[in-house]
C-alpha cells in the first residue's frame, strides 16, 4: 500500500457498512469463518481482529455483534472470527487460530479496504485472554504453527490491544470460581487448559511477573466493578504489572457494572464506546507517525 494512502480514523464518524462471512482457515477438519464488518467509504481504514468470549468453550463470530457493529460504523474494519473450541480442542488451539487469523487479516487487508500496517486486536472475556496472549507472544512457535502459504513472512504482531472484561489471569480466576462455587466456570476452565500447570503457563499475568520477554503493545481494559465473573483484582493487578514491565495500560472502571455490560445499548455502553473510540484514535495517530 502506498505511503500516500494513510489510514484515517475519526471517532465521530458515522459510516454505512456491509457485513459478510468468509472462510479464513481449515484446520483439524474444521472450517473456520470470519465475519467482516466493513465500513463504506474511501479508506483505507484501520482494522481490528475481534476474539469473542464464552469461557473458551462456547460462542461464535456472530454472538457478540454490538461492539463490532458500533466500531465498524465509526470507520474501523472489524473481523470477528470463529475458532476451535474446548473441550474438543484444548489450549493452545484458540491462540493458534487467533495468531493465524491475524496474519491472514494482514495478508488480505486490502480486500476489505483495510491497512495491514494499522491492525489491533480486541478480546471479550475469555477472548481477552486469547487476544492478550497472542499479542504478547506473537512469535511463539506453538501459536504460529499454522502456515499461511500466501504470506509466509507475516507475523501476528499488533499495534494495540483492546480488552473488555478480560480473563487476564486464568489461574487466579479458576481459584476464584472454585471459592465462589461457580462450577460452570471451573469446568470450562479445566476443559480448555486441562491442568493447573497449563493455566499458569498460558497466563498473561504470570508472563509479566516471571519477566518473560514479551511484546508490550498499548492496552485498554474496560471493566465493570460489579463483575462476578472476573473479579476486579485481576485487571487491576495486570495493569500495574504491565506498566511496571514497561508497557502502557489504561484501565477504565465502570462502577456497579456487571460482566459483559457493554454488549447491549445503555448509557454506560455509550460512555464506554466514547472512551474506546477516542483511545483507538490516539493509537492510530501514533501509528501513522511511525509509518
Amino acid at each position: 500500500m502506498p505511503d500516500s494512502m494513510m489510514p484515517e480514523y475519526n471517532p465521530a464518524n458515522s459510516c454505512e457498512m456491509k457485513v459478510s462471512d468468509i472462510e479464513y482457515s481449515r484446520v483439524a477438519g474444521e472450517t473456520l469463518l470470519a465475519r467482516i464488518y466493513q465500513p463504506c467509504g474511501q479508506g483505507p481504514f484501520p482494522a481490528v481482529l475481534f476474539v469473542h468470549g464464552g469461557a473458551w468453550n462456547w460462542g461464535d463470530r456472530a454472538g457478540e455483534a454490538y461492539l463490532p457493529q458500533q466500531l465498524a460504523a465509526s470507520g474501523l474494519v472489524v473481523v470477528s472470527i470463529d475458532f476451535r473450541l474446548a473441550p474438543r480442542c484444548p489450549y493452545p488451539a484458540q491462540v493458534a487460530d487467533t495468531n493465524f487469523a491475524m496474519r491472514w487479516l494482514k495478508a488480505h487487508a486490502q480486500q476489505f479496504n483495510a491497512d495491514p500496517r494499522c491492525v489491533g486486536i480486541m478480546g471479550s472475556s475469555s477472548g481477552g485472554h486469547t487476544a492478550m496472549l497472542s499479542a504478547m507472544r506473537p512469535h511463539d512457535p506453538r501459536y504460529a504453527a499454522l502456515p499461511l502459504p500466501e504470506a509466509p513472512a507475516l507475523d501476528a504482531t499488533v499495534v494495540w490491544v483492546l480488552n473488555v472484561w478480560p480473563v487476564l489471569d486464568p489461574y487466579a480466576r479458576y481459584i476464584y470460581a472454585q471459592e465462589a462455587g461457580l462450577k460452570g466456570l471451573v469446568d470450562a476452565t479445566k476443559g480448555y487448559f486441562l491442568t493447573e500447570e497449563t493455566m499458569r503457563e498460558g497466563n498473561p499475568q504470570l508472563l509479566l511477573e516471571q519477566r518473560e520477554k514479551v511484546q508490550l503493545p498499548p492496552v485498554l481494559i474496560i471493566q465493570g466493578t460489579a463483575d462476578n465473573n472476573v473479579p476486579l483484582s485481576i485487571p487491576e493487578r495486570f495493569a500495574k504489572s504491565y506498566r511496571k514491565s514497561g508497557g502502557k495500560c489504561d484501565l477504565e472502571l465502570f462502577p456497579s457494572m456487571p460482566h459483559g455490560f457493554a454488549s447491549q445499548p445503555s448509557s454506560e455502553t455509550t460512555r464506554a464506546l466514547v472512551i474506546i473510540k477516542a483511545w483507538i484514535a490516539r493509537q492510530v495517530a501514533a501509528q501513522k507517525t511511525r509509518m
